[in-house]
């Protein structure tokens, strides 16, 4: 065993591994069931040593992702594998999905304001702000807390894991229906 591949693999190691075999079973380099049984060797590994096999037979994903790589590390994607075009995407759809609520209830809530300052002839007192402020702030503290600790990439991969368990759920359904026999298939008489 030499000195990197003796070394302890991070949960980092294990997710990067992860995300490139989900990779390959997009690709359709692997089947669904050898997807699932190097998935679980991969959570499985303590070392380099054991995650190195589960991607050797697989290509790197790009030629400049692999010179980022240090030779003895597994072939992975991560971070780096999105552009950064990309990466802004799943920034944009997460801010999109915190701040969209808000702005939503805080136009109905104006509105209403409006239409009740405009009925009664007279400019009512602004109480849609005692809506506003309160969760305005609230949503810029989660905002902040959130780009700052990588939530955007959190929920883009938790989002995509779903994808996959959705997929493969569905691709065992129609095995389970394509191995079935039809009835027009039986030979029997209805009775």
């Amino acid at each position: 065993m030499d000195g990197h591949g003796g070394m302890r693999a991070a949960d980092a190691d294990r997710a990067a591994v992860a995300d490139r075999l989900r990779v390959a079973l997009n690709e359709g380099r692997l089947d669904l069931h050898e997807y699932d049984e190097r998935l679980q060797r991969a959570y499985a590994a303590r070392t380099y040593a054991e995650l190195e096999p589960l991607l050797g037979d697989l290509p790197p994903v790009t030629p400049a992702q692999r010179s980022t790589l240090s030779p003895a590390a597994p072939q992975s994607v991560g971070a780096s594998d999105q552009a950064p075009a990309a990466a802004g995407g799943v920034t944009a759809r997460w801010l999109a999905e915190v701040w969209f609520p808000y702005l939503k209830v805080i136009a109905i809530v104006v509105t209403i304001w409006a239409v009740t300052s405009f009925l009664s002839q007279d400019l009512l007192y602004f109480w849609p702000a005692w809506v506003a402020g309160p969760w305005g702030a609230v949503l810029v503290l989660r905002t902040v807390a959130g780009l700052t600790g990588g939530e955007p990439r959190r929920q883009a991969v938790e989002r995509e894991r779903r994808r996959q368990r959705r997929r493969a759920k569905r691709g065992r359904q129609r095995e389970l229906r394509a191995g079935e026999p039809d009835e027009r298939d039986d030979p029997r008489p209805a009775a």
